[in-house]
């Protein structure tokens, strides 16, 4: 079997870091108006995911098994980027393999990065209010909501150093998603593709940017309704002290800056190795310089 067809099925690691960094060139050219749009849909995505997944968990008391299967869920978000469009953060973080080709400016990275994140938050706390509006946190008598409570309880009482560093694993796996989604060729293989990488990194419990921007808007509004509060409180012992943690203040201040700081370090750092990898191949350093 020639090499060509071992790979009619699959593009090569070369081919996939072509097609990416063309990407990247691409996305540093779109337009204001485009980006946010396309921002504001992977937000509104990611979000929408990060509801199902809280359904699915809630009734589910080991630990390990709830992950799993809310991490089977999640999936659903970047699958609905991919196939539908959307620009997602933690993804073009890859921008970084542009820059270091020497093909995208550092301020067109900044430009991307600043547009996206802002419209993946407005999009990500849009599907947030929609769910808490639609009635879906009364589901088992109240439990999701007081489950959801919990969540923002867990993500905006967690360490710096904590949440860097979990933000740096999450972004390793969700850019891997990403590019290993470059390789397959058909619908199929990208679903599988990126099913893996995003569930192990739900299953791990690593920060995103993006999901937490749904998970702890979500319990604020949640400690809003007495009645999950009370539920909170009797099925979790969370308290009234505890309660006051869940803030603004600490969804912007303790979780979101260093768990975004740590996504950018995991997305660029794996794209920048990937790049010196395979940059020094000859087929590929022939190609671009």
């Amino acid at each position: 079997m020639s090499n060509e067809s071992h790979h009619s099925y699959m593009n090569t690691p070369f081919q996939v870091l072509e097609a990416n960094i063309q990407t990247q060139i691409k996305r540093s050219k779109m337009g204001t108006l485009k980006l946010i749009l396309l921002g504001v849909l992977a937000g509104f995505f990611i979000g929408g995911g990060a509801a199902a997944s809280a359904v699915v968990m809630h009734t589910i008391n080991n630990v390990g098994i709830a992950r799993f299967i809310g991490g089977i869920v999640f999936t659903i978000g970047l699958m609905m980027i991919i196939f539908i469009g959307g620009e997602l953060f933690t993804g073009c973080c890859l921008m970084i393999l542009g820059v270091v080709h020497r093909k995208v400016r550092v301020v067109s990275l900044l430009r991307v990065l600043t547009l996206v994140f802002f419209s993946n938050m407005i999009g990500a706390m849009l599907a947030t209010l929609i769910v808490f509006y639609s009635g879906q946190y009364d589901y088992s008598g109240g439990l999701l909501g007081a489950y959801v409570i919990k969540i923002a309880l867990s993500k905006s009482t967690i360490s710096f150093g904590t949440a860097f560093c979990s933000g740096i694993m999450c972004n390793v796996f969700v850019c891997g998603a990403v590019i290993m989604a470059s390789t397959a060729r058909e619908a199929g293989g990208k679903i599988w593709a990126m099913f893996f990488p995003i569930m192990v990194f739900v299953v791990s419990g690593f920060e995103h940017c993006v999901a937490n921007m749904s998970y702890i808007p979500a319990g604020i509004l949640a400690k809003s309704d007495a009645k999950y509060v009370t539920i909170a409180m009797e099925q979790y012992g969370i308290t009234a002290e505890q309660l006051a943690q869940i803030s603004w203040k600490a969804f912007f201040v303790d979780n979101l800056i260093p768990v975004t700081i740590g996504n950018i370090v995991g997305g660029m750092g794996l794209g920048i190795v990937l790049y010196l990898a395979y940059e020094k191949l000859p087929k590929l350093r022939t190609k671009y310089r």
